[in-house]
């Protein structure tokens, strides 16, 4: 994904900081495990909040462990990691082909390319054991792409495809928790779309990119309608968090949800005012 999903951590505990960094060490390894070094480098902030989230809806006990990493080597660092790690893991290695074959489609990468010939044997497994995340990820980009190639700039409708998309993701299991779920991942994936298309919005213009903020970047009152558009969508993804019922690792769900989501939005504005002087 897009690594916007993050904690702040300096209004962290630090008991709670050293759980969340185990949990993401955790993810970490259980790629290296399944799919080597090619699954590492796919390591993202984003599904380790999913893998947090999941684990307290449905109270998943998880394993713990000491291990050295090629990161860390001199020194055993905490890992914990349970069945959604696994599943994190695959739906992580299921979008990282996904976008390699968007790279490779869109841009001829080489890097895309090399991606997708990589992560092609996994994802096609993946795909087997996942079929409703794998149709409805693959549904949803054709949508968003499509309207990208269209030069569509309703960034709602986009942002929309990217949240049906993470929607189906955070819905673990058919049960009382679903609708909940699939709230949050709809909310947090428009959010996540809209961040990133504010966050590219210059380097877009300045290399003739597409962006769906292209036009209305040049309207007044801008940068006042994009801050609302991320609050009443981030808004609504903490709503539907509220219904559900999380108790352990409550802290650092919330200081995701309601602070570190924020972190690159605030980078974007200290570094404009900066720029002004």
């Amino acid at each position: 994904m897009f690594g916007y999903v993050q904690i702040r951590k300096p209004e962290l505990k630090i008991k709670d900081y050293e759980v969340y960094h185990a949990f993401y060490c955790g993810l970490c390894e259980r790629l290296r495990a399944k799919y080597g070094m090619a699954g590492r480098i796919t390591l993202t902030y984003d599904m380790t909040f999913l893998i947090i989230l999941l684990s307290s809806v449905y109270n998943v006990k998880c394993r713990h462990e000491k291990r050295h990493c090629i990161i860390h080597p001199a020194k055993k660092h905490e890992i914990l990691y349970n069945g959604i790690t696994d599943y994190c893991a695959d739906i992580n290695i299921l979008l990282s082909y996904y976008h390699c074959l968007d790279d490779k489609k869109d841009d001829a990468s080489l890097k895309g390319s090399a991606g997708a010939l990589i992560y092609k044997k996994y994802a096609k497994k993946i795909e087997n054991k996942y079929r409703r995340q794998a149709d409805a990820t693959r549904q949803a980009l054709d949508r968003l792409g499509g309207l990208e190639k269209k030069q569509e700039y309703d960034i709602m409708e986009n942002a929309g495809c990217f949240g049906s998309l993470l929607a189906e993701l955070f819905i673990y299991k058919d049960d009382m928790f679903k609708m909940y779920l699939g709230d949050l991942g709809y909310y947090l994936g428009m959010y996540i779309y809209i961040m990133d298309a504010y966050d590219d919005l210059q380097e877009d213009i300045k290399n003739g990119r597409y962006n769906p903020f292209k036009n209305a970047a040049r309207e007044a009152g801008f940068e006042e309608n994009t801050r609302e558009m991320l609050l009443d969508v981030i808004s609504m993804a903490c709503g539907a968090f509220e219904q559900l019922p999380c108790l352990s690792y409550i802290d650092i769900l919330r200081n995701i949800l309601y602070a570190g989501v924020w972190n690159r939005y605030d980078y974007i504005h200290a570094k404009k005012k900066e720029d002004k002087k």
